[in-house]
């Protein structure tokens, strides 16, 4: 790994992850900004972040691979990692077949597009590729620094290291909602949550870890929605956080819910209960 991501990072969208938001996590001692909701090839939204900033690094969780040319992805990947060295983490993956009307064989998608990556001279150890399926982590250990899970929890994260092996990273996001209230607090994560369990490759993947057929139908059971968007004080949340480095974790990037509300404070009560230092 070229890129130092720390231990604890922060994972939201646009517009929720703006400049004010970069330059205060950075100030709290959040270690790496994660981009989701598929930034374009582009990429002038990480190097904006990157140009409010002195030193947190940041990451793209993740670049659609069916809709972010590579050639134009690495020619960014370029630009940016001449502006600001070794801050930029490139985070690629194939998204989900919902999503997606060519979607096909994802893994030979995948594989054709690290390889334009690899032609283009983005070095492996500046990308990190989505992936959850034991295939596709071993792959994202051979290909590229490792892997970038997207909706799991501490036991997935157990599986994902020993399919990974010591070296390879592995960087989960988990969902948070600081409300010690637990009614509320799944009120809150539910709608975010339940986009999810009707697409095919999450669901899929909660399956392997032993979730029934009532806890991803509908909106999910309690206890799936405990575990995706783990909720209660700052100190409950750090310990739900803490479980993923535990169970072999390199760096958790967390997202507060819901994103309608200012996160700030949710990311200033968690800094303090994980002992970050800015």
């Amino acid at each position: 790994m070229t890129v130092n991501l720390g231990s604890i990072g922060i994972w939201h969208v646009r517009p929720h992850l703006d400049t004010a938001l970069a330059t205060e996590a950075e100030k709290l001692g959040y270690g790496a900004l994660w981009l989701g909701g598929s930034p374009p090839a582009d990429l002038t939204a990480v190097e904006e972040l990157l140009d409010a900033t002195e030193r947190i690094a940041v990451a793209t969780g993740i670049v659609n691979m069916w809709q972010a040319d590579p050639v134009e992805t690495a020619r960014s990947y370029h630009r940016i990692e001449a502006k600001h060295p070794g801050r930029f983490l490139l985070g690629v993956g194939v998204g989900h077949r919902e999503a997606t009307q060519e979607y096909q064989k994802p893994y030979d998608k995948i594989v054709s597009y690290l390889d334009v990556l690899d032609a283009e001279g983005v070095p492996r150890d500046a990308l990190v590729l989505a992936a959850l399926g034991p295939k596709v982590l071993r792959l994202s250990a051979e290909r590229t620094a490792g892997a970038h899970p997207y909706l799991t929890t501490p036991e997935h994260t157990r599986r994902a290291r020993e399919i990974l092996g010591d070296r390879a990273l592995l960087a989960p996001e988990q969902k948070v909602v600081l409300d010690p209230d637990p009614e509320r607090a799944r009120a809150s994560a539910r709608p975010m949550v339940s986009r999810y369990l009707g697409l095919t490759n999450y669901v899929n993947n909660l399956r392997r870890l032993g979730w029934t057929e009532a806890d991803v139908s509908d909106s999910g059971s309690d206890a799936l929605v405990d575990q995706l968007a783990v909720h209660g004080d700052a100190a409950t949340v750090a310990r739900g956080v803490r479980a993923h480095l535990d169970a072999g974790a390199d760096h958790v990037c967390v997202q507060v819910l819901p994103h309608e509300t200012d996160p700030l404070s949710a990311y200033r009560e968690l800094a303090e209960a994980l002992e970050l230092r800015g």
